[in-house]
């Protein structure tokens, strides 16, 4: 993934209207009005919404007569995990080598006890 795109969805995910788009989107397709409903904001707002999403790629919108629905693409959300997942090695490599300094320090405190 290129740190453009990658960025993108960071920018789109950095949203909690947008995040909650997203998980409504996870039981399967919606309207913009469907997608609307729990918000206090208007259609338009809603819209520039979903047109962050769609441009991040974490959604797409087909056209079925008068409805258009929107629907969860997971691919960008699968390269942000894989991305994480580097750093989640260095995590738990630190957090490795600080319960090893903790059990030393517990070892000298029971020697001195």
């Amino acid at each position: 993934m290129s740190s453009d795109q990658l960025s993108l969805t960071f920018s789109a995910l950095a949203d909690p209207t947008r995040r909650a788009i997203l998980a409504s989107l996870t039981q399967g397709e919606r309207s913009v009005k469907q997608l609307a409903e729990p918000f206090k904001m208007t259609l338009p707002a809603i819209t520039k919404h979903l047109k962050v999403l769609e441009r991040a790629g974490l959604i797409s919108r087909s056209r079925e007569a008068q409805w258009r629905p929107c629907h969860l693409e997971t691919r960008p959300l699968k390269d942000v995990a894989d991305w994480v997942a580097e750093y989640r090695r260095f995590w738990e490599a630190s957090f490795d080598r600080l319960d090893d300094y903790l059990e030393k320090l517990q070892n000298k405190q029971d020697l001195n006890e």
